[in-house]
């Protein structure tokens, strides 16, 4: 075995140092890719089950990552409810029986809408780029557009629901293209696929999202976005509970 002498380890040490930084560095381009100080977007939102197909209009509204409201447009029967989220809290406005709920803890885990995303989707603090550890895997094809493959491994004190997720981030654009999350055990649970990419308001990003969950054959959810406005202004007051009834 060859001798590996200390002015070579500190290169090394180095030259690992920096492909992990530029590993966090992709993220935070992708992240910021699809987010802004604020974001208003209308969407559709196609639930598909081995014997149905549901439609659902939604419009958003979100500042930073702790505030967010969503109104249902359609259809009929679900029109005007809204969901409010403040910080870790969400409310749901009830229009059929005029009520305001408070979700408590035990609703966390229980399904959105009848889709395969939860109400702890819409509360959860976690973040790509402070929760995970990054690394470059590789960087490969992936639908005729050439990936960064990136592995983020939730750090020990993050409060996250997967033990290892896989990104597949173009590597001129910064778009997320893919992502695998896998339980603690290296199980896959669930793929996002992101396609459609086009230009919304100042920007282009994927405009249709599919999270499809590995265990359940003939089901999945579809995101259609309709347009997306960034950095329009949006103050806090926008986000409460009075509000919600009222929006439109």
């Amino acid at each position: 075995m060859k001798n590996i002498f200390p002015f070579q380890l500190i290169i090394l040490f180095f030259s690992l140092t920096a492909y992990s930084q530029s590993a966090k560095e992709i993220v935070e381009k992708m992240d910021k890719k699809m987010r802004g100080e604020t974001i208003q977007v209308e969407m559709e939102m196609e639930i598909v089950r081995p014997r149905f197909t549901r439609t659902i209009g939604i419009k958003s509204w979100a500042k930073g990552r702790d505030y967010s409201m969503i109104l249902i447009t359609s259809p009929a029967r679900d029109k005007g409810t809204s969901f409010l989220k403040r910080q870790k809290e969400i409310w749901n406005w009830v229009p059929t029986i005029e009520r305001t709920i408070k979700l408590p803890p035990s609703m966390m885990s229980q399904s959105w809408m009848g889709s395969d995303f939860t109400n702890d989707d819409l509360v959860k603090e976690s973040s790509v780029i402070d929760d995970y550890e990054h690394s470059v895997i590789k960087t490969e094809n992936y639908n005729g557009f050439e990936c960064y493959l990136i592995q983020m491994i939730p750090k020990p004190e993050a409060a996250v629901v997967f033990g290892k997720v896989l990104v597949w981030i173009i590597k001129e654009s910064f778009i997320e293209l893919k992502v695998e999350n896998y339980d603690e055990y290296g199980a896959l649970v669930s793929t996002i696929l992101a396609s459609e990419i086009r230009k919304m308001d100042d920007r282009e990003i994927p405009t249709l999202l599919e999270m499809i969950p590995a265990d359940k054959p003939g089901q999945k959810t579809i995101l259609r976005y309709a347009s997306m406005l960034f950095n329009r202004p949006l103050e806090e007051n926008f986000f409460t509970v009075q509000h919600m009834k009222d929006l439109k």
